[in-house]
């Protein structure tokens, strides 16, 4: 079983770093005389990049973060558990405002794959 995944993700990762290079056009090469610019696509795969490391790090942050708050709120719920509502209460919002920080990584990843600012500046 383990053979056969290590195969899967073998033939995964070859198609995934191969279509950059299956993916260029010839046709722009030979029309401008074999010189070919590049500068669209490292843009591109630069904001790629951008996008997948805001998410992933923003996520990671905003993990640890609700983690050590319902751990505070599970702490001062066993040392006074006659304030239960209130403590409950307060995590709820704490956790909510934390969940705001992942979806303000994820309206930075999506700008910086969809709305590519960097584009504007090559034409």
């Amino acid at each position: 079983m383990k053979k056969s995944l290590m195969y899967t993700v073998l033939a995964m990762a070859l198609v995934i770093f191969s279509a950059p290079l299956v993916m260029a056009a010839p046709e722009t090469a030979q029309a401008t005389g074999g010189v070919v610019d590049y500068t669209k696509a490292i843009i591109i795969g630069c904001s790629l990049l951008i996008a997948g490391l805001a998410i992933g790090l923003g996520t990671i942050g905003t993990g640890i973060g609700m983690g050590n708050a319902i751990n505070g709120a599970t702490n001062a719920v066993g040392r006074n558990p006659e304030a239960q509502g209130k403590i409950l209460i307060t995590m709820i919002v704490g956790v909510a405002m934390i969940e705001s920080l992942a979806i303000y990584a994820l309206v930075v990843s999506l700008i910086a794959f969809f709305a590519n600012p960097f584009l504007v500046y090559i034409g």
